[in-house]
């Protein structure tokens, strides 16, 4: 038989079934055994390293516990020892000079929710990555991921952004708090709650108005520091100057003796001098230095005791229409006037005394 027919007859033998192929072999006790062996091994080879991780999250965890509670605590007492002065100084002579009990707890009280808030986002957030840190995780991805977050989120936020971050340094700053009078451009009134993102002011007719506070550009506060009354008084210009001056000063003086206006006026009441001077009149300038909110009810006294002091005096306070002579009564500016029904009537005296226009002559 040839070589060729052979290997023919051999390509040509029939593949053995599925049923005829050998079984996979079952794993034997002894096998079972050593993979348990191995398993133990790497247990006992890499328990060390488990001990040491946790061990490892388990102090940041509680060092960052901690530290978190302490510094609550901490910005706790801070806040109610700022409040405590507040209350100690309140109703004397430099609790004029400060800001008031409510306005000193408030501020306070917004000033302690950020800084916890701020340090417990800090201490947490450091705490975390340095927990994944601990398990080798790469943090680049997280932390990029986290940074366009952040983009998206400011740019889709930016208002209530603006609003969050001007009412914190508004608040840090102090440039005004609840019983203050302030002009905030788009409205004005007393502050009656200042908030982190909106201040509420009431209005002088009583309206309250909620002003964004990224909204304010400016800010005029009317009620820190001192405030300014000023009183125009006109009398006629035939009076004696002096003798005016001299009225004036006595007023002031007596003013600033009698309560409550001596804790009211942190000044003398200084005759400033003529403002203007008119054909019938000169304006005699007044002012005086007050307590921050104080100036109208100031103002209001001062014209009161200025009118019966110049009353008692004889001295006259003129304003608004000319001044006529004595004992004489204004003209009436109606009186040489007619009703437009008499010229209608031929034969009334004021028809008859009226020369109609003659029409121009014509020549041809």
């Amino acid at each position: 038989m040839s070589l060729s027919a052979v290997l023919l007859a051999a390509g040509s033998s029939p593949s053995p079934s599925p049923s005829q192929t050998t079984p996979p072999a079952v794993p034997s006790l002894q096998d079972a055994q050593e993979s348990a062996t191995n398993a133990a091994g790497w247990v006992e080879q890499n328990w060390s390293t488990w001990l040491a991780i946790g061990l490892r999250v388990l102090l940041i965890l509680v060092i960052a516990a901690v530290l978190r509670v302490a510094v609550r605590r901490a910005i706790t007492k801070l806040i109610e020892r700022m409040n405590r002065t507040a209350q100690a100084v309140d109703g004397t002579a430099l609790g004029g000079l400060l800001v008031n009990v409510e306005r000193r707890r408030q501020r306070s009280q917004a000033i302690g929710s950020v800084l916890r808030s701020v340090a417990s986002f800090l201490i947490m957030g450091t705490a975390a990555l340095m927990v994944l840190s601990t398990f080798e995780i790469n943090l680049a991805p997280l932390l990029a991921s986290a940074g366009v977050a952040g983009v998206a989120i400011g740019f889709g936020a930016r208002n209530l952004v603006t609003d969050f971050l001007s009412g914190v340094f508004m608040i840090l700053e102090d440039q005004y708090g609840v019983g203050d009078t302030v002009d905030a451009g788009v409205a004005s009134g007393e502050v009656i709650e200042v908030g982190l993102r909106v201040t509420k002011l009431r209005g002088d007719n009583g309206e309250i108005w909620y002003v964004r506070n990224g909204e304010v550009k400016r800010i005029g506060n009317l009620s820190q520091g001192w405030a300014t009354a000023g009183i125009d008084v006109t009398v006629r210009p035939s009076e004696d100057l002096d003798r005016v001056k001299a009225v004036l000063t006595q007023v002031g003086e007596e003013m600033s003796k009698e309560d409550p206006w001596n804790e009211m006026l942190w000044g003398p009441v200084e005759i400033l001098g003529l403002d203007s001077v008119l054909l019938d009149s000169m304006v005699v300038r007044v002012s005086a230095k007050t307590m921050p909110g104080k100036a109208l009810g100031v103002e209001r006294e001062l014209r009161w005791r200025i009118k019966r002091a110049f009353d008692a005096e004889g001295i006259r306070i003129v304003g608004g229409l000319p001044l006529q002579p004595d004992g004489e009564s204004p003209a009436d500016p109606t009186a040489g006037m007619s009703a437009p029904s008499v010229f209608s009537n031929t034969s009334s005296p004021q028809a008859s005394a009226a020369s109609p226009l003659t029409p121009p002559s014509t020549t041809k």
